[in-house]
């Protein structure tokens, strides 16, 4: 792939030696917490066959993030963020036991959904000051290069995650080794964020008032781009969510066994990091705005194709393009964020945009286990994906400034 704008580095981020120990740390923690998710999908379908329990994963893992992200966010912004992270990691290794030991001993399916909750916990405090700490690994010019990074580094643990699960599941008959090798990442990702060297961080020293814990929803809301950008990704993805359902679909629409389930949850991954190495090697992104709604509303066909088919060769076809569709999204509103943002706030706006985040990939899980609980796979996924389409027509005709966005702009300092 060839470099399009003159002196672009497409290796910026990585020249940094704490920011490659930060992602590697990330990758690996990522891989196991993806690992356990078709693990805990297949092992529940198993025991259950009900689309209605994969759905209340999503619910067990996003409550903690809707009471706990606001306060999450403060702490990020007056504490330090690695403290903070490494005690998210913790409660995540708790959870990944938990499950290891449920795994083995066939234990109540309720202490599952307790799990998530106690592992939701963890991400809840964690994420907002996982995603503030990258201010403090790379100067404001390697931002965005490092955000895209971020997404190739996720989307290779998405890929590799998921198929390694399907693997281990299917040789060995059992969810326990994925749970295990979960909590080893967890606790490799603590001993690398160890090695890593910050910049000083910019606390925020305010009395804590609600105004204070309410600062990030302010900055959003006044933010339009913020806002769209955020507000798009949260409607797409809780309409066209359709990896809840891979279960289903890999037991009882294509028969392929759990082989055939981690390379269906793999595809989307595969296509959203060959598309984050792309924008990687490609210079600065032009006619952002645009590209924005094009990718969300190829996001909502891939749905739909995947829906209806029957095939497994088109299902991965269509899960390869709804990854591509999404990494475009994920790196422009990730770009938004972080460069907009001011250092003494990220850690509240990421708490918000990870309310946001959670919500539509959670709650989106949640509502495409229960509709499908009452009409069917089928129709819940190909109605997800037409509302999808919708939301883009009516975010596009609603914010005039996400339509005229052209580059990314430099970072708040």
């Amino acid at each position: 792939m060839a470099v399009t704008t003159t002196g672009h580095d497409p290796y910026l981020a990585l020249r940094h030696r704490d920011y490659r120990f930060f992602i590697v740390a990330r990758f690996l923690a990522t891989m196991g917490v993806l690992m356990q998710d078709v693990a805990v999908g297949w092992q529940l379908y198993e025991r259950t066959h009900s689309t209605l329990a994969l759905g209340l994963t999503g619910l067990a893992s996003v409550t903690p993030t809707i009471l706990f992200a606001l306060p999450a966010g403060t702490l990020a912004d007056r504490f330090d963020r690695r403290n903070i992270v490494r005690l998210g990691r913790v409660l995540a290794g708790i959870m990944s036991v938990w499950l290891a030991v449920l795994s083995a001993t066939h234990g109540p399916v309720w202490m599952i959904y307790g799990a998530l909750f106690v592992g939701g916990i963890g991400f809840a405090f964690l994420a907002p000051a996982q995603s503030a700490l990258i201010s403090q690994v790379l100067p404001g010019e390697a931002f965005a290069n490092g955000v895209t990074w971020n997404a190739t580094a996720f989307q290779i643990a998405a890929t590799t995650g998921p198929a390694v699960a399907g693997a281990m599941i299917g040789i060995t008959g059992s969810a326990t080794s994925v749970y295990v090798t979960g909590a080893l990442m967890a606790a490799v990702y603590i001993v690398f964020l160890s090695l890593v060297r910050t910049r000083e961080q910019r606390m925020d020293r305010q009395p804590v008032t609600r105004k204070t814990l309410a600062a990030g929803l302010h900055f959003v809301f006044s933010e339009e781009l913020l806002l769209a950008a955020i507000t798009l990704d949260l409607f797409a993805v809780l309409f066209g969510g359709a990896t809840t359902l891979l279960p289903v679909y890999a037991k009882d629409i294509l028969h392929v066994g759990p082989a055939g389930l981690g390379w269906l949850r793999a595809s989307p991954s595969v296509g959203a990091m060959l598309t984050a190495l792309w924008i990687a090697h490609r210079g600065p992104m032009k006619r952002a705005g645009t590209l924005l709604l094009s990718a969300v509303f190829g996001f909502g066909i891939s749905t739909i194709v995947f829906g209806v088919s029957h095939s497994f060769a088109l299902s991965m076809i269509a899960l390869f393009l709804i990854g591509g569709f999404d990494a475009v999204s994920v790196v422009i509103r990730s770009s938004l964020l972080q460069l907009r943002t001011p250092d003494a706030l990220r850690g509240r706006v990421n708490a918000v945009n990870g309310i946001f985040v959670d919500l539509s990939n959670e709650l989106g899980g949640f509502e495409s286990g229960a509709i499908a609980s009452l009409v069917g796979p089928l129709l819940t996924v190909v109605a997800g994906g037409i509302g999808t389409i919708i939301v883009v027509i009516v975010a596009g005709a609603k914010w005039k400034s996400l339509r005229e966005l052209d580059d990314l702009n430099t970072p708040v300092e």
